[in-house]
């Protein structure tokens, strides 16, 4: 049995976590977050330590590294901009790092995380769960198996509508989240350079506060790309369900599925961790260079190969 600890306990994604670490047999000993409402943990590791001050809970991690049951492995759920120190955080006190997209939100946090790994010997994971979607592997098995040089038409659609409550948190502030394409779409991203190979290009039409659409051009696919938060966006027939996100990827004009099988894809994310296959650095690196050039770019409007969205 592995000792954990997790950094950001009472995020929406902390309780994948904590189900992963449950369902992997091991324990989390100790937990942190500056919110104090945390009824979850109960029905996970009631006997785990909670601190809401973050130097008690590194007070806490640093005389547990002396015993002969030290932490092995540090979760983080924290706000994206916070990832960057807390990964530091958990390499520096002799701890691997499982940490939640984006790993980082500037390239630069990169070059400091790989030089901390060397250092200490110790690796950051990130959960790229979508490539343990079993749709997903097929598609990618269908994709390497067709004639080397295939480039496929793609249109990725993924409308995810959000109340007012979001503009004032830290996901509405683009320093604190990296905006729409590192908070939504860089699974996505992710997923793409996964199966289609890696960017050859990138061109963003349009990225504001709560959208985002562009084009990207990789090895084997030019993929035309929309992401928003608006849900005046979702097409009638879905509003008319009562069903407040959309997600859709058409490639070759055929609507890809994979709307189910997300339940237990934390789960096999640790699995993989735990027998030295995770995801790490290197894997993580193409995509935050990717959002990080989107979220820097200037948009040049309705030109070239745009999404249809954007009529």
């Amino acid at each position: 049995m592995k000792n954990f600890a997790l950094i950001g306990a009472a995020g929406f994604i902390a309780e994948r976590h904590m189900r992963a670490v449950k369902e992997t047999g091991n324990q989390i000993i100790a937990a942190t977050d500056l919110f104090d409402v945390m009824g979850r943990m109960d029905s996970y590791f009631p006997q785990a330590e909670f601190y809401l001050d973050f130097n008690k809970f590194g007070q806490f991690v640093a005389e547990q590294q002396q015993t002969d049951s030290p932490i092995e492995y540090m979760s983080i759920c924290t706000p994206n901009h916070f990832h960057a120190q807390h990964i530091q955080f958990a390499l520096n006190n002799r701890a691997f790092a499982i940490c939640e997209k984006p790993l980082v939100l500037h390239p630069k946090e990169l070059d400091d995380i790989e030089k901390a790994e060397k250092e200490t010997g110790k690796q950051v994971f990130n959960i790229l769960q979508l490539r343990l979607h079993p749709s997903i592997i097929t598609l990618r098995e269908k994709i390497k198996n067709s004639p080397k040089d295939k480039v496929y038409d793609i249109d990725l659609t993924y409308i995810t509508s959000r109340g007012k409550w979001y503009y004032k948190s830290w996901k509405g502030d683009i320093n604190k989240s990296g905006g729409v394409a590192n908070n939504i779409g860089i699974h996505f991203f992710d997923m793409l350079r996964w199966i289609f190979g890696e960017v050859k290009n990138s061109v963003v039409h349009k990225f504001e506060h709560d959208k985002a659409a562009g084009f990207l051009e990789l090895e084997n696919a030019n993929v035309r790309w929309y992401l928003s938060l608006d849900y005046n966006d979702i097409p009638e027939k879905t509003k008319v369900q009562g069903i407040r996100t959309y997600r859709s990827i058409t490639i070759e004009g055929e609507e890809t599925e994979f709307s189910e099988g997300f339940t237990n894809l934390h789960t096999k994310s640790y699995l993989n961790i735990l027998q030295g296959k995770g995801f790490g650095l290197q894997e993580a690196k193409p995509c935050i260079l990717l959002t990080h050039e989107i979220a820097n770019s200037n948009p040049v409007g309705l030109v070239g190969d745009y999404h249809p969205f954007l009529k």
